[in-house]
């Protein structure tokens, strides 16, 4: 009888376990990161007798965790790829309405200034119409500086998200190396029995860990797992859980880079921060961020410049030469802003470089990294940031100053002391969009007129007729020297007539010494004759240029002077609103719009691209976590129906006991 009742009681105490553990699949079944369990039965040791083998009831083996390791490692990878793809939507999504905007993006805001300048170039005498184009430069200029000041925050809130994303990764570090510790601990873990709970609790960890950057995972002795970093650099290590940290990039003091500290020891390790959401952040830094950065700034170079330059070659309304239209794009303190020292750089950090805006149509937009490689810091290198690669290497002369010359810019290095490693973000249009301002204050300021101007004598025999011109310069762009044309206020210097010595000769002399030509020239009828050189570098380059056309005769004159009460005149107004569709940019393929445009385009082929991606990833999760959940998700309705089973057979276990004891109180009886 004693047999009897052990084999039921082993089948009462297996099944209750049984029970407890469906039950406990039943009420964790919406717990994250939960694997489904189940008991594992054998059969006792067998008992032998002389008529054969008898049975002893039911053992628990296991209580086994149904988990499937490859599908734990893919839900981690794919975590991490979906999680990197979804905040660089994100970011490029925020970036993409910004610049795109009716209301806040640039576009609208440059054609509203254009048109107020065609508008006052249609009545250029008119105060009302100049102030309206003065209101309207300044919308642009505030619209600039916003967009950089949206950028600086949007900057701002990445770097945040960085250092609490660093925070909450040292946390899940830590949770995993207790939990190591404690499994370690566990009783049974020699037998391979590992505590599931534990376990569950640390794969769900590391799955929370691959949200914030992507990782490695190894199976070590004792139940333990080491995390490290896609390239192998540990970050716990059995229960040992090494640090991240944040802190401002020596280089780039806007950046944050990422370390690793393990015990005393710091290292960065910002190439090794792939996936997850520092992953997504960092990309967004790289290839969404810093690129709307240059080139706002390069479309307001060109736009300064452009505007300044055809400015300053006009005539405002009281007579005088047009000055700065909005802020000089090569002053001293924007162009040293442009090189920015590195802060690891060897005393004693005395030097002096900058970066000049040589020509804007050919300035392209980014970052380059000036490296100097020998230990007596003359040889350098220059590398693109964007693709890591030298563009520009060569060695410095012994007595400085000396200049770097790249496509639309120049380095130059002024003075200072340079060794082996030190390096200079050059950064030629970074800042540039913060830094534009308008200069002209009065609307009487305006140079609206062309300084000079033409007129046939009205003694004139034949039908030539002369242009009114088209001014290229006040001073020499080779030299940047003032002409001496127009050296004094309020005239040209000297007056020039074109006098026709002959049907096809003439000379170009000062009226006031007609015996002294300046120059000589033929005259070709039937063509427009110019006149004045247009190279800068020719000795008569007078800044100006007039076209003949017609049949002149001998005696005929034209003078050509200053622009001596011309308020009336509009020429340069419409030279100015021309630039509205003046292809300034990218080697004269685009204008200032348009360049514009090219960004708020680029942002927007990013942003449909980062959302393809994160659906995709999207999807790739999804399938790997119902994977999983096929084989350690809780399926109540099975475990309903394992319910039933274990129960009846609690109950008929229960039975056997009670049969024994029938038997042995029947047994009992015959005595009696």
């Amino acid at each position: 009888m004693a047999g009897l009742i052990g084999i039921g009681l082993s089948g009462v105490l297996g099944h209750q376990s049984a029970l407890n553990t469906t039950g406990n699949n039943i009420t964790n079944a919406n717990t994250p990161g939960y694997s489904r369990q189940e008991v594992q039965f054998e059969s006792s040791p067998t008992r032998y007798t002389g008529n054969g083998s008898v049975g002893t009831g039911v053992d628990i083996s296991n209580i086994r965790r149904l988990a499937d390791q490859y599908l734990v490692d893919q839900v981690r990878s794919d975590t991490a790829l979906y999680n990197e793809q979804e905040t660089l939507r994100k970011e490029l999504s925020r970036l993409d309405d910004l610049l795109g905007g009716q209301d806040t993006g640039l576009s609208q805001t440059l054609n509203n200034f254009f048109a107020a300048m065609q508008n006052a170039a249609e009545d250029p005498g008119s105060l009302p119409q100049r102030q309206l184009v003065l209101s309207e430069a300044q919308s642009v200029v505030n619209r600039f500086q916003a967009l950089h000041e949206e950028f600086i925050q949007q900057r701002e809130l990445v770097k945040t998200q960085q250092t609490q994303n660093v925070a909450d990764a040292n946390t899940l570090l830590n949770t995993v190396a207790q939990l190591n510790l404690a499994i370690s601990e566990s009783p049974g873990v020699a037998q391979g029995r590992l505590p599931n709970d534990l376990v569950d609790q640390r794969d769900e960890a590391i799955r929370k860990l691959s949200e914030i950057l992507q990782v490695r995972v190894n199976q070590v002795g004792g139940g333990q797992l080491n995390v490290s970093l896609a390239n192998g650099q540990a970050l716990v290590v059995g229960a040992d859980a090494s640090q991240l940290g944040t802190r401002r990039n020596a280089d780039d003091p806007t950046r944050l880079e990422f370390t690793l500290t393990n015990g005393n020891r710091t290292q960065v390790i910002d190439d090794q921060i792939t996936g997850g959401k520092l992953g997504g952040l960092r990309r967004f830094e790289s290839e969404g961020l810093a690129p709307a950065f240059d080139e706002l700034g390069r479309v307001a170079i060109a736009l300064q410049e452009s505007v300044n330059h055809q400015h300053k070659i006009g005539m405002d309304l009281e007579g005088d030469l047009g000055g700065l239209f909005f802020s000089e794009v090569n002053s001293r303190e924007k162009q040293l802003a442009r090189a920015i020292a590195s802060g690891d750089n060897q005393p004693p950090q005395n030097s002096v470089v900058g970066v000049d805006i040589t020509n804007p149509s050919e300035l392209p937009a980014g970052s380059w990294t000036l490296l100097f490689t020998e230990e007596n810091g003359r040889s350098y290198e220059l590398i693109d940031q964007k693709s890591g690669k030298v563009v520009n290497q060569g060695r410095l002369p012994d007595e400085l100053p000396a200049e770097i010359t790249m496509p639309g810019f120049n380095i130059f290095v002024e003075s200072g002391d340079f060794s082996k490693g030190d390096s200079f973000q050059i950064q030629p249009t970074r800042f540039e969009a913060a830094n534009i301002d308008l200069k002209v204050e009065r609307e009487e300021d305006l140079a609206f007129a062309s300084p000079v101007r033409a007129q046939a004598d009205s003694g004139n025999s034949g039908d030539a007729r002369i242009n009114q011109g088209l001014m290229f310069d006040v001073r020499n762009p080779l030299t940047n020297a003032p002409l001496s044309e127009f050296s004094q206020r309020g005239q040209l210097s000297p007056e020039l007539e074109i006098y026709f010595t002959s049907d096809t000769e003439y000379v170009i002399r000062d009226p006031a010494n007609p015996g002294t030509p300046l120059e000589t020239g033929t005259y070709q009828p039937g063509i427009s004759n110019k006149l004045f050189t247009e190279d800068p570098s020719d000795p008569d380059y007078r800044g100006f240029q007039f076209e003949i056309s017609g049949n002149p005769k001998t005696g005929d004159s034209f003078t050509i002077g200053y622009n001596t009460n011309g308020t009336a005149d509009n020429r340069n107004a419409e030279l100015i609103a021309a630039l509205a569709t003046k292809n300034t940019m990218n080697n004269g393929s685009q204008s200032f719009t348009e360049g514009y445009a090219g960004l708020v385009e680029q942002v927007g082929v990013k942003t449909r691209q980062a959302q393809l991606d994160s659906d995709s990833g999207r999807t790739l999760l999804d399938q790997s976590v119902n994977q999983r959940e096929a084989v350690s998700g809780v399926n109540l309705d099975e475990e309903a129906g394992k319910l039933i089973q274990y129960q009846a057979a609690y109950n008929a276990s229960a039975r056997v006991m009670g049969v024994a004891q029938e038997l042995f109180d029947t047994l009992l009886g015959t005595f009696r």
